[in-house]
């Protein structure tokens, strides 16, 4: 449940206005990154592999599933839950880049499950339009 917190709270950031800029977003999101993945070889080395209690990454994938898409709160919510399923069921290659050791492990599986709800969502948003 900490991961769904945290997407929540990443989500509720986003609505901020002005937040949904996409250079500012990418900015956050690569520091973020980069954050994550010092952090979290720390946080596995002290918690084990992938710790719940470590979750920059699910606001990483959370911003990046919401990196372009209009902001509306049908969209951010719709976004929202495509996220945490893909975040939950970890679709190729998310599944096998999560076996890496480390902060990398720990970040990459979410910035794929983030591409993809990205991807699903843009496809969405098109359909509609």
């Amino acid at each position: 449940m900490p991961g769904t917190y945290t997407s929540f709270l990443a989500m509720l950031l986003f609505m901020i206005p002005g937040f949904e800029n996409p250079f500012l977003l990418m900015i956050l999101i690569s520091l973020f990154i980069a954050v994550g993945v010092l952090l979290g070889s720390k946080f596995e080395k002290v918690h084990g592999k992938d710790p719940s209690i470590f979750t920059l990454d699910e606001v990483v994938g959370t911003w990046i599933s919401l990196l372009f898409i209009k902001k509306t709160i049908y969209f951010v919510l719709i976004a929202f839950i495509i996220w945490r399923i893909l975040d939950i069921l970890k679709p190729y290659p998310a599944n096998l880049v999560e076996k890496i050791e480390g902060g990398w492990g720990i970040m990459l599986d979410d910035i794929i499950s983030g591409i993809y709800t990205l991807i699903i969502m843009t496809a969405i948003i098109n359909i509609i339009n």
